[in-house]
């Protein structure tokens, strides 16, 4: 069983908008702010940048971690995404994200065979295990 509660930050590609959330899954939770799947703050402002994440064992620490991270004053964040993050690069390499992994995740989404932050749909890169 995998990490339960992954807090994560977004931003810009010119760092001018943080965005905190949690999720289960944060390769199909970023491949979601990619696409644009979910209508909100990160789509209106284009936040797609994988900046910064932490992982806990379980679901209501990241979400107790993820209120605490939205009530901080941005320079403390900026501060944790340097310390983690010095050069501010986008880590979605780093989690395993490939572009095709964002086509699957829009391919299944277009045919309805996916419903956008469900974390029962997993979706699977061509030529992973069934």
């Amino acid at each position: 069983m995998g990490p339960n509660g992954i807090v994560y930050i977004l931003t810009t590609r010119k760092n001018a908008t943080l965005y905190t959330g949690v999720t289960r899954n944060l390769k199909r939770r970023i491949a979601e702010h990619k696409l644009h799947l979910n209508m909100g703050f990160t789509t209106l402002y284009n936040a797609d940048k994988l900046v910064y994440y932490e992982i806990h064992d379980r679901l209501v620490d990241g979400i107790r971690r993820e209120k605490q991270l939205k009530k901080w004053r941005r320079e403390w964040k900026e501060k944790l995404i340097s310390d983690f993050n010095p050069e501010w690069k986008d880590l979605t390499e780093e989690i395993g994200l490939t572009d095709e992994y964002i086509q699957s995740v829009k391919e299944a989404y277009e045919t309805g065979q996916y419903v956008a932050g469900n974390p029962r749909i997993e979706v699977r890169e061509k030529g992973e295990g069934k």
